[in-house]
């Protein structure tokens, strides 16, 4: 669906202001940056599956702006919700136009247990996830290693870097976050777009880990046993 013009002027208008929030914001991965990608890949699946693109792009401008404030009590969707609502009710938009926003915005958040209920909320949804995958996926994964106890953590397991042998856990191995998460995040998307994308975003990530297979076996990792261990999860 074409956006009016009006609607690209509200657009822009609140793109400057979130801009303007995450000025300051020092968590990397889930940055201005970050949220300008998640805008413009929204847009893109947004025009693919004929979705609103006024709706989409609002929501996806708006859905982390709650991790610009602190309130441990609320999820950042939510406390990025309130804020929408305030920017938006300075716009003579409809009420059901906000609230498919707001809701889009409420669902990105896979924790909080909401599933998107319509398109609108699952192209943000989709959009949102392929920016864990592919290149950006791994600038943001190292991005947030910068706020862990090192005392606690390792890189990867020392016996079994791909978790093969065992239950992954991604609170003491690093590594062990693409296993918990990234490349189980094609399963979890909701449009046919997004499907694809996937597709290819995550070939990166199994690329990546193969050629972390043949640096381990150059630090003196067994070849053959890692060999076999790496095939599993690439094929």
């Amino acid at each position: 669906m074409e956006i009016s013009e009006r609607e690209s002027r509200m657009l822009a208008e609140i793109f400057t202001k979130v801009q303007a929030r995450f000025a300051d914001f020092t968590d990397l991965a889930h940055g201005w940056e970050h949220v300008y990608r998640v805008y413009h890949l929204s847009l893109r699946i947004a025009e693919q599956e004929h979705a609103d693109s006024f709706i989409v792009g609002m929501a996806a401008l708006l859905h982390d702006i709650g991790r610009t404030t602190q309130d441990p009590k609320k999820p950042h969707a939510e406390r990025s919700a309130i804020l929408a609502a305030e920017l938006l009710a300075r716009y003579d938009l409809s009420d059901e136009t906000q609230q498919a926003i707001l809701h889009a915005i409420l669902a990105h958040n896979y924790r909080r247990g909401i599933t998107p209920a319509t398109l609108e909320a699952r192209v943000l949804y989709d959009a949102d996830r392929l920016d864990s995958m592919g290149a950006s996926g791994l600038m943001r994964w190292a991005m947030t290693l910068k706020n862990k106890k090192w005392s606690e953590w390792k890189s990867y397991h020392p016996d079994d870097p791909f978790a093969v042998q065992r239950t992954p856990d991604d609170q003491h191995y690093l590594l062990d976050r693409f296993f918990t998460k990234l490349l189980a995040l094609p399963e979890a998307m909701m449009t046919e777009t997004g499907r694809a994308i996937a597709q290819s975003r995550i070939a990166f990530l199994y690329l990546f880990l193969q050629e972390l297979q043949l640096e381990l076996v150059d630090g003196g990792y067994s070849g053959a046993e890692l060999g076999d261990k790496i095939f599993h999860i690439v094929h």
